[in-house]
């Protein structure tokens, strides 16, 4: 048999050739947004959104508007006008899980009674349960080294195996996010094992559900091989999870899942595409960057209580000649939270009260500290810009997780997980109160220009 010639070279360099001619013919000045006044990125000059929409669901309150100009504040979240700060706390004096009750909160915009939470409980155990065939089918055989990208697969497919996936009619919508909250943890936690046994290498392990758990409970009980846990471990990933539901319909996510619910297209195609946007390290990767930094800082830094030691090394990550050369301090700064990020400040209390029964958290958490404490005067040395910025939610998230020996490959699902009571909350409301597609513009900067026959270019 003849052998097949190998072009990978050639073809390398042919796809670098037209990188290199993109690069020269398509370029955008920056001078021509400022000129005709385009919002890159959806920003006023300010920093603070571009007004998109209305909703009732939450509020990201992190600033102050006085003679026109921005002061930084305390921050807030609420969810449908509640204090998260208060839910967690309530949750908390009640030794109840919480994760369900803000559902129930987002979904249908006030807090559960006894037997509201009761029937809440029943929907999502009876949903929990995967279609039949469809870990087999749609994991099993087709795993992915990341969790995410299977997510947002497997929730595509799961279209294929609703009799009703195009309705929807408020009902239908309901319905539908039941099963999508109750069964997108049971995917990942199918999707992480596969990944493990087929790209690490490692054994999996598939635990029978248990209808009575918490979903918070029922996490723990997939991902560990001894379903050993205990009720404060379950607790602080639920509370994790209260944190990670819902952060207003800006954010870029579920933005995402706002735009093409607009369109009316199906529930399925309007998660993926949410799950997509949260897989970005911009949005909710930026927890699994937080550690990849974190350790690479470790690494390199020999004394990690030593303020000049990683206020150096600091400065070289920002200036791009250490970490990824991306220039950013994952885990600084929030699009609208400046003097602080009231999920970090809860976070970071929970991890300072585990850290010191865990070996060698102590340390790991002062030196976070230490990091948010010295980063905003690396940006200011660096560029020179003394905004206020503080620790966002992604800063401490995944040093809780690892604290609780979750594995790095769900940091960022398991965000993708909590925040779908925000998603499918958001979908509705669109559906149920905008009823128009979104449609913005973009000013055109060609020209008119003759069409060339190919013999005469």
């Amino acid at each position: 048999m003849e052998q097949k010639e190998d072009n990978t070279g050639l073809i390398s360099q042919d796809l670098q050739d037209l990188c290199d001619e993109f690069r020269e013919n398509n370029q955008i000045p920056m001078a021509k947004f400022d000129l005709y006044g385009v919002k890159r990125g959806l920003r006023n000059p300010d920093g603070t959104g571009v007004l998109a929409g209305l909703t009732q669901i939450s509020n990201v309150h992190g600033y102050l508007i006085n003679d026109s100009e921005r002061v930084p504040d305390k921050g807030i979240l609420t969810y449908r006008g509640i204090d998260v700060a208060e839910i967690v706390e309530g949750c908390r004096k009640a030794d109840r899980f919480g994760y369900e009750e803000v559902v129930w909160l987002l979904l249908f915009g006030k807090l559960p009674d006894s037997a509201q939470l009761k029937k809440l409980h029943t929907l999502l155990s009876y949903y929990r349960e995967l279609p039949e065939n469809f870990a087999e089918d749609m994991i099993l055989k087709a795993p992915s080294r990341n969790i995410m990208n299977k997510l947002a697969r497997s929730v595509l497919a799961l279209y294929s195996y609703d009799e009703n996936p195009d309705d929807i009619s408020l009902e239908n919508s309901m319905r539908q996010s039941f099963q999508l909250i109750a069964q997108l943890p049971a995917i990942m936690t199918y999707a992480y094992q596969v990944k493990r046994r087929r790209f690490d290498k490692q054994s999996m392990f598939f635990h029978p559900v248990n209808p009575s758990q918490s979903i918070a409970e029922s996490i723990l009980d997939a991902i560990r091989p001894d379903r050993k846990f205990t009720h404060e471990e379950a607790q602080l990933l639920d509370l994790c999870m209260m944190l990670h539901a819902e952060h207003s319909g800006g954010n870029n996510s579920t933005f995402a899942v706002r735009v093409l619910s607009s369109t009316g297209t199906d529930i399925y195609s309007a998660i993926a595409a949410g799950i997509g946007s949260l897989k970005g390290p911009k949005h909710g990767g930026a927890n699994h960057r937080v550690m990849m930094m974190m350790r690479d800082l470790m690494e390199h830094v020999s004394d990690w209580s030593s303020e000049s030691q990683v206020y150096d090394y600091l400065v070289k990550i920002v200036n791009k000649e250490a970490g990824d050369h991306s220039g950013l301090i994952y885990g600084m700064g929030h699009a609208v939270y400046t003097l602080s990020d009231p999920r970090a400040v809860i976070l970071k209390r929970e991890a300072e009260k585990m850290a010191p029964a865990h070996d060698g958290m102590k340390e790991k958490f002062e030196l976070f500290e230490l990091v948010e404490k010295l980063a905003p005067e690396v940006f200011e040395k660096v560029h020179g810009d003394s905004k206020v910025i503080s620790a966002n939610v992604d800063f401490y998230s995944g040093l809780v997780y690892e604290m609780l020996n979750i594995p790095a490959d769900l940091y960022t699902p398991l965000f993708a997980v909590s925040r779908m009571a925000g998603w499918c909350a958001h979908r509705i409301e669109e559906l149920e109160t905008a009823k128009r597609i979104m449609r913005p513009a973009y000013r055109s900067l060609s020209k008119p220009r003759p069409y060339v026959p190919i013999e005469q270019r």
